[in-house]
């Protein structure tokens, strides 16, 4: 994957106002936004899902432009082929889990094709959630309902997948175990990814180029592995 994102946006609050600036260029399969929450980390990530338009500035991934302010280039969210999982999942809570897997892939109007229904089949099976076909995300844990968010995100077949503290929600013995589940089922997929994250822990096990942000701003980008030798030596 390569990814180059030079944006700005301004935020005028009632305490502050914020303004982000966020700059950055990486060729790498695995891309970690790391540092404190409000740092600019999840704008960015929208801005690159197209859940955001910047005032100023470009994004472009594999060649193609997401957007450009300068040439009036915006494509909406729906034609960027990305795969998105919220922080607290946005499962539509009336629908089945089948349905919110399929959500993406339903018309407007009329049912699933057969193609359709068997990749739906096929990814809850990838993600084992098949046997909670007809439960609803209340009736289910909070790891489940996130294999579900998962499911729905990457059934698509996205070209990358964008993940805002995707285990920010889950006590710290099922983050471990569902860090190694995407692991594999990203690799198995062979999907880019690109991770928000205040948690050192996933930097450490997803490794990849880690971009550094503090207060709108990108600090530094580097490996992992420079960031993971960083962090032995100060603790």
């Amino acid at each position: 994957m390569r990814i180059t994102v030079d944006i700005k946006k301004a935020y005028r609050g009632a305490a502050r106002d914020f303004h982000l600036h966020s700059t950055f260029s990486t060729t790498d399969n695995r891309v970690v936004l790391f540092g404190p929450s409000g740092s600019g980390k999840t704008l960015t990530l929208r801005a690159i899902a197209g859940l955001m338009r910047p005032d100023a500035g470009s994004i472009t991934l594999d060649g193609r432009t997401l957007c450009d302010s300068a040439q009036n280039v915006f494509v909406p969210p729906r034609d960027r082929r990305i795969g998105y999982l919220f922080q607290d999942y946005a499962l539509f809570p009336h629908l089945t889990v089948t349905q919110n897997v399929a959500f993406g892939l339903t018309p407007l109007f009329g049912r699933l094709s057969a193609a359709n229904r068997d990749r739906v089949h096929s990814t809850m099976e990838l993600f084992g959630i098949a046997a909670l076909a007809d439960s609803r995300p209340a009736r289910i844990s909070g790891g489940q309902r996130q294999r579900v968010a998962l499911a729905r995100a990457l059934v698509s077949e996205p070209s990358a997948l964008l993940l805002d503290e995707p285990f920010s929600a889950l006590d710290i013995p099922l983050r471990q175990r569902v860090r190694v589940e995407l692991a594999g089922i990203l690799n198995r997929l062979d999907i880019p990814l690109v991770m928000v994250t205040h948690d050192p822990a996933d930097v450490a096990f997803f490794g990849g180029d880690v971009v550094s942000y503090g207060d709108g701003k990108v600090l530094e980008v580097q490996p992992a592995e420079v960031m993971r030798r960083t962090m032995v030596r100060v603790a």
